[in-house]
C-alpha cells in the first residue's frame, strides 16, 4: 500500500530563531510530511542575518526579504503571516511548520488550526505558553540539538570502529546489483540510524518505506545507488547493522543491539 506523505509549508521567523537549529528542525519535519515550501523571513539588507546565507543554498530554502520600514516594528511578522494565509487559501497543503520563539504567532496558528491544517511549532525554551498550546504539537530544539548530539556519540561507539572509520567497499562481484562501486560515509550512516529511530514502534520495528521516504526528504539527493545497490533493502542488508523481517509486502528493519550501543 501506497504511503501519501502530508504536504507541509515550513515558515521560518529569521529573527526569532537560531539558525545552526534549522537543519534539526528540518529532519524532525521528514518525520510528519514533505516540506513542499520553505521559506525563510527576515530583513537580508543587515549585517545581522548575513550567516543565514551559508544554509539557504544546501536546504533550499527561499529567503524572503522584508524591510523594516518603521524603527520598532516588527515587519517580518506581517509579511510571513500574509504569506501564510495565501498558502492556506491555496488548499494544496495539510499542515504548516512554524520556526519562531515569538508569541506573535499565536493568532496564526490558531486561524490554521480552525481550518481543519495541523501546526507544528517550533521553537526555544522560552517561547510563550500561548504559541505552545496554539500548535498542534510544539518542538523544543533545545531538545533536537541535545538528541543530535548524542546519536552522533552512538554512531561513533559502534564497536566496529571500520565501519564508521573506513569507507565501505562494495562487493563488486554482486554485479546483479551493484550500479556503481562506492562508499558510504558517517554523516549518511548516521541520518540511517536517525531515519530508523525516528520512525520504529514500540519494539523497535520501522517500516522500510517510511525509512526510505524520511531519508529522500533530509538528504534530496540521497540514492542508495550511490552506494553500489540498486535498492535501499540491498543497502540495508550490506549494511549489516540492523534485523529485516517481510510481513505481507513490507519490509522492516531494526537496530541490532550489539552493533550501536
Amino acid at each position: 500500500m501506497e504511503i501519501k506523505s502530508k504536504k507541509l509549508a515550513v515558515l521560518i521567523d529569521a529573527d526569532n530563531s537560531s539558525l545552526n537549529s534549522i537543519q534539526f528542525v528540518l529532519e524532525e519535519v521528514a518525520k510528519y510530511g514533505i516540506a513542499s515550501v520553505k521559506r525563510v523571513y527576515g530583513d537580508w539588507s543587515t549585517d545581522t542575518l548575513k550567516n543565514w546565507r551559508d544554509i539557504l543554498l544546501p536546504h533550499a530554502i527561499t529567503p524572503v526579504q522584508q524591510f523594516a520600514y518603521t524603527k520598532g516594528k516588527d515587519a517580518t511578522d506581517m509579511i510571513l503571516i500574509i504569506d501564510a494565509m495565501d498558502l492556506l487559501y491555496s488548499n494544496a497543503l495539510d499542515g504548516f511548520c512554524i520556526v519562531s520563539s515569538d508569541s506573535d504567532f499565536t493568532p496564526l496558528a490558531s486561524r490554521i488550526r480552525e481550518s481543519g491544517l495541523t501546526v507544528f511549532g517550533f521553537g526555544r525554551n522560552k517561547t510563550p505558553e500561548a504559541f505552545v498550546k496554539a500548535c498542534d504539537k510544539f518542538i523544543y530544539v533545545e531538545n533536537l540539538e541535545a538528541e543530535e548530539k548524542e546519536e552522533i556519540k552512538q554512531v561513533n561507539s559502534i564497536k566496529n570502529k571500520e565501519l564508521a572509520q573506513e569507507p565501505i567497499k562494495v562487493d563488486v562481484s554482486d554485479k546483479q546489483d551493484i550500479v556503481k562501486p562506492s562508499q558510504i560515509d558517517r554523516a549518511t550512516l548516521n541520518l540511517i540510524y536517525k531515519a530508523v529511530k525516528d520512525n520504529s514502534d514500540e519494539s523497535g520495528w520501522a517500516n522500510l518505506s517510511i525509512v526510505g521516504s524520511y531519508l529522500t526528504a533530509v538528504k534530496p539527493d540521497f540514492d542508495s545507488r550511490n552506494y553500489g545497490r540498486a535498492k535501499l533493502s540491498g543497502l540495508i542488508k550490506m549494511l549489516n547493522l540492523f534485523d529485516t523481517k517481510i510481513e505481507g509486502s513490507q519490509m522492516y528493519l531494526k537496530k541490532i543491539k550489539n552493533k550501536m550501543n
